[in-house]
């Protein structure tokens, strides 16, 4: 036996070597296997939402028609006219262009120190964080939920405050859905009174009309809410602990308060507001374009109050959670509200499945994609931050940072 022998406390002393024991991994090795790793996670949810897609796809296009009967407009699937499929999806382009629009309008006034969000936010950025969200609020459905969720994650990333990401989500569904309630206040009561062609059934035009009135008022009163609710309840308080909570707790409607505030202000300043309701506008008004396309494709002549009425009526069925990726609500909602309408199933049935197509499903490989360069996009933003390229120099972008 040597000197050393066999001793097994040897093998445990640090950076000693055995015939039997593997080198060390290199730092380059431990990149490489944590980049694989990444790369097979990110191909792994790639596949699940693929087949997760292929499923609702099934249940919906095949499944649906057999239960309920309409297996005659199923077949009507190929009669459809090739242009006025292209013309669909031109505008689904543009409804594209607009979600982006919508977006970037939101961010306006947003405190920049240094410059850093107009830099990270740019165009592509932009792009990528408003398709992955889109995909997000197609795979989660519940009226948008999962989009807002990676939407915010996103800004929080790219350097926005908490509480200002948060109220700016807030202004960007406030300004969304005040198009949407708009619309069906407005189209509700021309139907109504007979202002305008097609038939006005009360459930699709009044009633839907005095629930938006009630909505919108309930929304412009979160506005009354003081930005410092939070701080006023915590002073009630009698304990730090306690008031730390109650500050926590109130600081819920603070923020709401603050975004609803934040998009009255783009309704009554134009000029900010141009680009964030001007994307709520062309987003919706591109998607009733991709409609309204569809029923042409079938032969379909739906007057412009009824596609526009039936459009939000079908899309109120997304705040109903759906397991199978979104699917089924809307379809079932926005076939039953035509239907309401007097327009004929063999029409409407095939002209908003095929809209349900071009609009829902083909965003969503493109928002997949999307979502995985975002988390590349935003892989490079830490690195920046790690490196102190974006470190505060001023006290007001000390105190920022704090607040993030």
């Amino acid at each position: 036996m040597s000197e050393h022998g066999d001793d097994p406390r040897r093998a445990s002393v640090p950076g000693s070597t055995s015939p039997n024991t593997p080198p060390p991994a290199t730092a380059e090795e431990e990149l490489d296997v944590g980049r694989l790793q990444t790369l097979l996670g990110d191909w792994q949810r790639v596949l699940t939402v693929f087949f997760a897609l292929i499923g609702a796809l099934a249940a919906v296009y095949v499944l649906l028609p057999r239960i309920v009967g309409l297996d005659d407009a199923l077949a009507r699937l190929d009669d459809a006219e090739p242009r006025w499929l292209v013309v669909a999806l031109l505008f689904n382009v543009a409804a594209f262009g607009a979600y982006v629009a919508l977006f970037r309008g939101v961010l306006i006034g947003v405190e920049d120190p240094g410059g850093r969000l107009r830099e990270r936010l740019g165009l592509r950025a932009s792009y990528q964080i408003t398709m992955a969200g889109l995909a997000a609020t197609r795979l989660f459905s519940a009226a948008g939920a999962g989009g807002l969720v990676l939407t915010y994650w996103a800004l929080r990333k790219a350097g926005i405050g908490r509480r200002v990401a948060a109220s700016r989500m807030v202004a960007f569904l406030v300004v969304t859905y005040s198009v949407y309630a708009a619309a069906v206040i407005v189209f509700g009561l021309l139907l109504h009174f007979h202002l305008l062609a097609g038939q006005a059934p009360l459930a699709g035009t009044l009633l839907p009309a005095l629930f938006a009135v009630v909505a919108s008022a309930a929304c412009l009163l979160v506005a009354l809410i003081p930005e410092d609710v939070d701080r006023r309840i915590a002073a009630l308080a009698t304990k730090p602990r306690t008031a730390r909570f109650a500050r926590r707790l109130g600081s819920v409607p603070a923020t709401v308060s603050d975004g609803v505030r934040a998009a009255i202000e783009f309704a009554r300043d134009p000029r900010r507001g141009a680009l964030a309701v001007g994307g709520a506008i062309g987003f919706w008004g591109a998607n009733i374009g991709v409609l309204w396309a569809c029923f042409k494709a079938y032969g379909g002549s739906v007057p412009l109050a009824v596609l526009v009425q039936g459009f939000f009526l079908g899309m109120f069925a997304n705040v109903i959670p759906s397991p199978a990726a979104g699917a089924g609500p809307v379809d079932a909602g926005m076939i039953a509200a035509f239907a309401m309408f007097g327009l004929p199933a063999a029409i409407v049935f095939p002209a908003v499945l095929v809209y349900r197509l071009i609009a829902f499903w083909l965003p969503v490989p493109l928002g997949v994609i999307a979502y995985l360069q975002l988390r590349r996009t935003v892989a490079a933003w830490e690195r920046e931050d790690g490196t102190g390229r974006y470190a505060p120099t001023s006290q007001s972008e000390v105190a920022a940072a704090e607040a993030r």
